[in-house]
């Protein structure tokens, strides 16, 4: 496993917050292999430092996966400045290590992925792996088809071109129900999106996120997945991010080496069809100056007469024939 510094260790094992395991190894009260450390910024490998506070063995908690249906006024951070109720609320000290996958509005609701485990957490973030998110959102008004198709087709944001795949779910005049899929992870893309296309979100929830569903987890609810489930759901993450930087780094490359095979025999085709030519060109320009058509074709066909050259460039035209054949 990487080295981390010892205080985010301590507390991503659940012995206390950062600031107060700090101040437990300026203390004295923590040994690394039996080693009392003192300074803050030291290193540890869990895999094989043991590590104590006040003389008792500390362990990596396990890796897991935690499910949360985000309620609506929660913001989807570990701590927040302005003193809002953040999703830490909703983490056991069992569950300390854990944090937030990605980000939903503050007014928003719905799935949020809780981990400690890291490589889940990375590919499931990054762009570059391309996990899907499915939302349920109600917009005003009503909404035609024609929005749909233009909003897959990309809307042009103040940070780029956005795109999605929509379908209506339900609606009236005043508002309607759509469901969105969408690969991107920027902030407020869906209302921003929306608010573009003047059709301002009223109410947004997340209901997918790459393998994991919502499902009937009730608001303000969480759900642990078993180490079972857990394991199953690693292998689909890294599978499906193994796939993806797959079908980016390598389409272009397997395109290109295709061409280059395709581009091979033809051009060696051409290079034929152009001997050719060139030997009918030259036969023609030998019959023009008085040679025999029976000149040309036993030059052409390999005779025993002796080779003609080109009176401009001065090639010898049977030998040229004969090696192209």
């Amino acid at each position: 496993m990487t080295e981390v510094r010892l205080q985010k260790f301590l507390a991503e094992c659940g012995v206390g917050s950062r600031r107060k395991m700090e101040q437990f190894i300026i203390e004295g009260r923590v040994r690394i292999n039996g080693q009392v450390v003192t300074k803050l910024g030291v290193k540890v490998d869990p895999d094989t430092d043991k590590v104590e506070v006040n003389r008792k063995p500390v362990h990596a908690a396990p890796k897991g996966i935690m499910l949360l249906h985000k309620p609506r006024g929660v913001v989807s951070t570990l701590s927040d400045p302005e003193g809002r109720p953040t999703v830490a609320e909703y983490l056991t000290k069992h569950y300390r290590s854990y944090f937030p996958v990605g980000r939903l509005d503050w007014d928003s609701t719905g799935l949020m992925i809780m981990t400690n485990d890291g490589e889940v957490a990375e590919r499931l973030m990054h762009p570059r792996f391309g996990f899907e998110r499915v939302y349920h959102a109600r917009v005003e008004g009503s909404v035609s088809e024609e929005l749909l198709k233009k909003m897959e087709k990309g809307v042009r944001l103040s940070d780029g071109i956005v795109s999605a795949r929509g379908s209506i779910l339900r609606g009236d005049e005043k508002s309607t129900w759509i469901e969105i899929r969408i690969q991107e992870g920027r902030n407020r893309v869906v209302r921003r999106m929306f608010d573009k296309l003047e059709h301002p979100v009223m109410k947004l929830r997340r209901t997918v996120y790459g393998p994991f569903k919502l499902g009937k987890l009730q608001p303000g609810s969480v759900r642990v997945l078993t180490r079972k489930e857990y394991e199953d759901a690693r292998k689909k993450v890294m599978r499906a991010a193994a796939n993806g930087a797959e079908r980016e780094d390598h389409p272009h490359e397997r395109t290109q080496q295709s061409e280059s095979r395709d581009q091979t025999p033809r051009r060696e085709a051409r290079g034929s069809d152009g001997d050719r030519r060139k030997d009918r060109r030259n036969n023609a320009r030998g019959a023009s100056r008085g040679e025999g058509r029976g000149a040309g074709r036993s030059a052409t066909r390999g005779g025993s007469q002796r080779p003609q050259k080109d009176g401009r460039r001065g090639r010898v035209r049977g030998r040229s024939r004969q090696r192209s054949q």
